[in-house]
């Protein structure tokens, strides 16, 4: 007869495989932060004329950095989230 416990389940599987995502995710989220401050500090989205949003406009750029960040990472980032990952990975084995 077939021992139940010795036959790998999906659900244990995906127990196993959570961490790393999580790890994998969390490495995107802080390259996506970093690209973000850099964007900003580069001066993107920032326009000076007299048809400028003023305050709110200078809020709503943020959002758009964050985005343009984020999608930057989705296309491959810079490598930033891949190194992050791989000490997190090390340090938890």
């Amino acid at each position: 007869m077939t021992d139940m416990n010795a036959i790998p389940t999906a659900q244990g599987f995906h127990k196993q495989a959570a961490p790393d995502a999580r790890l994998r995710e969390t490495s995107e989220k802080l390259e996506a932060q970093f690209l973000s401050e850099m964007l900003k500090h580069a001066g993107l989205g920032e326009t000076e004329s007299e048809f400028t949003g003023g305050v709110g406009e200078g809020q709503f750029a943020s959002f758009l950095r964050d985005l343009q960040a984020e999608q930057m990472v989705k296309a491959g980032g810079i490598g930033l989230a891949e190194t992050i990952y791989q000490s997190l990975k090390a340090r938890d084995q």
